[in-house]
């Protein structure tokens, strides 16, 4: 396929003959097939779209055109929750017991033991070239934040932010137990990254600590005097008594917060009575919260016990949350560590899982934007739509509908930069063998 599409930078050509989600298309040309997909052709002129409509390639007899066959075309992919800093350490330090308690202390012995500026550096590459080849454009990551490393890491993800920038556009938030908040030399520390390196966005990970309420009134308020943005994890168990996630609403609606707040995982809020999560969901739309959901790796971590069979998928409750009017979203999360084993931070697995296993089928279409426009929307950069005046940055698929589209990896997609096709794999995972631990 990158034969076939090998194109020149600057060069003027149309995608003809193009299927896309109308969701993620400014505007949507009618009419649209039974799955919501509408047929375009695009104009790609200097790195941009310059023109798009049906059958609009026809007029221009002059203009190179590639056909595309009714293929789908989709903007590049947002990802809105990762972890950069942890990946691809599960070959020297596997989650033995498959549970969260032990995911959380390997990564901790791993951390103290090996992330260095070298070993750091060295994964968030290899993750960033992954990523790129197949099709992501904007990325948040968390950066655990305790102690020595949050001095470690955050240049580490500052020098892979110039280095990457205008290829994926990087953000980063801190990752800290939210009862840290209330210890002003650890608070001191991450200001102080944020200012130098950051992207002004501030995070943790609640729970129902006893110190919940006073720890998150001082993080709204250092957002709000900082300008900042706040993204935390929440209620990442199944505990149906985990009810943080109500408390960041609360709290948010009681400072009169006026940044963006992002929450990832609500886990137990799908394990919660109706009455109690619809309360909840009410209270979090009431406060403009973004809801981030992570199928795969919730799906591989909650309700893991030996030799049982998992009850519950992990996942929050998606779909009350977007009929509540919430914008929601998916992403990656975890990549080859003790969270999750497994992932290679493609957003069209991603996709292609949340489908299956928050069933994001009904239609199709309306749930595109999950893996866009939403969290483009939730991280603040313009992105996620397929529009004239957009940057021509594409993936094409061999897919013509959406049960094609999920039924293959999509491995021989075209991804599309600046109206280039890249010439880009995911790394070889020998690239790894030189860090402490990673060599077979």
């Amino acid at each position: 396929m990158s034969e076939k599409f090998a194109l020149a930078r600057r060069s003027r050509y149309w995608l003809a003959g193009a299927r896309a989600p109308w969701t993620v298309l400014d505007p949507a040309p009618q009419p649209l097939n039974p799955e919501g997909l509408a047929e375009i052709d695009l104009l790609i002129d200097d790195g941009r779209i310059a023109a798009a409509g049906r059958g609009a390639a026809e007029a221009d007899a002059e203009t190179p055109r590639l056909s595309l066959g009714l293929k789908i075309v989709l903007p590049t992919f947002v990802d809105a929750h990762t972890h950069l800093d942890k990946g691809h350490i599960w070959p020297r330090a596997p989650n033995v017991a498959r549970d969260f308690p032990c995911a959380l202390q390997t990564v901790a012995d791993d951390r103290e033991a090996r992330w260095t500026s070298s070993d750091v550096a060295a994964r968030m590459e290899f993750s960033l070239r992954a990523a790129y080849a197949h099709g992501t454009s904007l990325m948040r990551t968390h950066l655990d934040s305790l102690g020595k490393q949050t001095r470690i890491s955050w240049p580490v993800f500052a020098e892979a932010r110039e280095r990457w920038r205008g290829r994926i556009e990087l953000q980063a938030s801190p990752l800290f137990a939210i009862e840290h908040a209330l210890d002003d030399a650890h608070m001191a520390d991450v200001e102080a990254m944020i200012d130098e390196h950051g992207s002004g966005v501030l995070g943790a990970v609640t729970h129902m600590a006893p110190e919940l309420r006073p720890a998150l009134e001082a993080m709204f308020r250092l957002a709000e005097r900082k300008g900042w943005e706040l993204d935390f994890h929440v209620d990442e168990t199944l505990d149906p008594e985990a009810r943080s996630l109500c408390i960041v609403a609360e709290t948010a609606l009681a400072e009169r917060f006026s940044g963006r707040i992002l929450v990832g995982h609500c886990c137990s809020l799908a394990r919660q009575a109706d009455d109690e999560r619809k309360r909840t969901i009410e209270l979090v739309a009431r406060a403009r919260m973004s809801v981030v959901s992570l199928p795969m790796c919730n799906m591989f971590l909650m309700d893991r016990q030996a030799g049982r069979t998992p009850r519950w998928r992990g996942v929050t409750a998606l779909q009350e949350l977007q009929a509540a009017g919430v914008r929601t979203m998916i992403a990656s999360d975890n990549t080859r560590d003790p969270f999750y084993a497994y992932g290679d931070l493609d957003m069209l697995e991603v996709w292609r899982e949340g489908v299956r296993i928050l069933h994001l089928d009904a239609p199709f279409a309306d749930w595109a934007p999950a893996v866009f426009t939403r969290p483009a929307l939730a991280l603040g950069p313009e992105g996620g739509v397929i529009g004239v005046g957009a940057p021509a940055d594409l993936v094409v698929t061999e897919a013509r509908n959406f049960t094609e589209l999920f039924s293959r990896p999509q491995s021989n997609r075209l991804v599309i930069r600046a109206g280039v096709g890249i010439e880009s794999e995911p790394p070889d995972y020998r690239d790894l063998d030189s860090l402490e631990g990673l060599s077979l």
